[in-house]
């Protein structure tokens, strides 16, 4: 990394802290993961600016305050093994897995999800299983083994009335999911903790925008 890129890493880590992200654990992540990598080639010079980008095929890298922020609302232990719904272009579940026990991601784009599981790899993140599969219907059951319930679970899509009813039954009771929920122009990013098997405590943490949580797998490509 260059200095005038070192030095806005700085300045992004001095404006998360200010705007709110008081884990040192969050902040440190974002810290580590280099950015630069999980942008394309031409928005480089933008990757540590708090601003969101994209990535192709309608999708985003979510600006770093929005990683954080919800990152820290999951209140992450070292031990945990977290569900993520929307790999992306895969940064996101960098930044979890340097505070977790294991990251499960499922992308419906295959084309995302193979440049995702390329560039974590080549940064050395093992602690992840990544597959092309439905999000909404939470982790699938491969070789009989199922990998639910999990003590995380983060979605980095909107929901458009509520969380999918799967992605509730595959959090751990005392877990928590964060995910933003609502229509176009007016979602919320929630946080629910699962309090006992149908009970949940819910709260609004900011506005957010994201492109919708949608079924099946996607067969586009760039």
């Amino acid at each position: 990394m260059n200095t005038q890129a070192a030095n806005k890493r700085i300045r992004l880590i001095m404006d998360l802290r200010t705007k709110g992200i008081t884990s040192t654990e969050v902040l440190s992540a974002i810290e580590r993961v280099p950015r630069e990598e999980f942008v394309p080639e031409q928005a480089q010079d933008q990757a540590w600016e708090d601003m969101a980008l994209p990535i192709g095929l309608g999708q985003t890298i979510s600006q770093p305050f929005v990683v954080a922020i919800m990152t820290q609302g999951l209140e992450l232990k070292s031990s945990d093994k977290v569900l993520e719904i929307g790999t992306g272009c895969g940064y996101q579940c960098a930044v979890l897995s340097h505070l977790c026990r294991r990251v499960y991601t499922i992308e419906r784009h295959k084309y995302l999800l193979e440049a995702a599981e390329k560039r974590l790899n080549d940064l050395k993140i093992r602690n992840f299983t990544a597959i092309a599969a439905d999000g909404m219907k939470g982790w699938p059951v491969i070789n009989r083994i199922s990998q639910a319930p999990f003590d995380k679970i983060i979605v980095t899509a909107a929901a458009r009335v509520k969380p999918p009813q799967a992605l509730f039954d595959q959090l751990a009771v005392g877990g928590i999911m964060v995910i933003p929920v609502g229509e176009p122009g007016a979602q919320v990013l929630k946080r629910y903790k699962k309090e006992s098997e149908d009970a949940f405590a819910v709260r609004d943490i900011i506005s957010v925008r994201f492109v919708p949580l949608l079924p099946d797998v996607s067969e586009q490509a760039l």
